[in-house]
């Protein structure tokens, strides 16, 4: 068994992984950590990394940007394996991640679920086949995401991209545009409300016709169960950074 702390152990995401765990035959939730202290559960949850005794194998990091890279050096100091499943990071942030990686092995991903992996490589293959083709992606979500657009339209959005040469610029709001659109242009809609755990719908507009590539969670139980399967593809990995490619290889 490998012991696991899980980051924003209060959390929705949080709360799915630790489920997940206790289900697991591998691996052993052994503490967590968030902002608000609890030492009354069956494994402490801890405010401060300085309280942590327990032995740690694995991290699972399901929180928030700050927390994240508050995590991630204590990773580093410890040389501990990370899992980061948060989104939201920005330019400067994911290459503060790039950084880390050379000195400890972390797996991240915007979206662990398998077929969220496979919607990306499937809008990868289609957009040199329809080229010229005008790209828009809505993403839909619960009403308290943070985060717009979501992590995983930024995935699909890039694999797009690179798809394509990464020539495609990235339009966000069409508010203060006066201006027709362009044609290197993936345009992002965002959509926040109710309890949606997560939708995803990718748009290839032609002249005469629409191809359209759509993908919807109905539990987070997913992301926890590809979280629990990339935390167990780390175990003893050299420093590096990775992702579900590489996992699913």
């Amino acid at each position: 068994m490998y012991n696991v702390l899980v980051s924003g152990a209060c959390g929705r995401m949080g709360k799915e992984v630790i489920s997940a765990l206790e289900a697991s035959q591998d691996l052993k939730l052994v503490c967590g950590i968030d902002r608000e202290e609890n030492l009354n559960e069956a494994f402490p949850i801890y405010s401060d990394f300085s309280k942590i005794k327990e032995k740690i194998d694995i991290i699972i990091d399901f929180s928030h940007v700050h927390l994240t890279l508050k995590v991630l050096e204590y990773a580093k100091e410890k040389h501990i394996p990370i899992v980061v499943a948060t989104t939201g990071f920005n330019r400067e942030q994911e290459q503060i991640i790039r950084d880390y990686s050379k000195e400890l092995p972390i797996f991240k991903s915007a979206n662990m679920s398998y077929d969220i992996n496979l919607m990306c490589k499937i809008v990868a293959e289609l957009a040199p086949l329809l080229a010229g083709a005008d790209i828009e992606i809505t993403e839909t979500h619960h009403r308290n995401k943070v985060d717009a657009p979501s992590g995983t339209a930024l995935l699909l959005a890039n694999s797009i991209n690179e798809a394509l040469g990464n020539k495609m610029k990235y339009v966000y709001d069409r508010h203060d545009l006066s201006r027709k659109r362009e044609d290197d242009e993936i345009g992002f809609t965002s959509i926040r409300g109710g309890n949606i755990v997560g939708e995803h719908v990718v748009q290839f507009f032609s002249p005469y016709e629409t191809f359209e590539i759509k993908h919807t969670s109905y539990s987070r139980t997913v992301f926890a169960e590809g979280a629990i399967k990339s935390a167990l593809f780390m175990i003893n990995k050299p420093n590096g950074l990775y992702n579900m490619n590489d996992l699913l290889k």
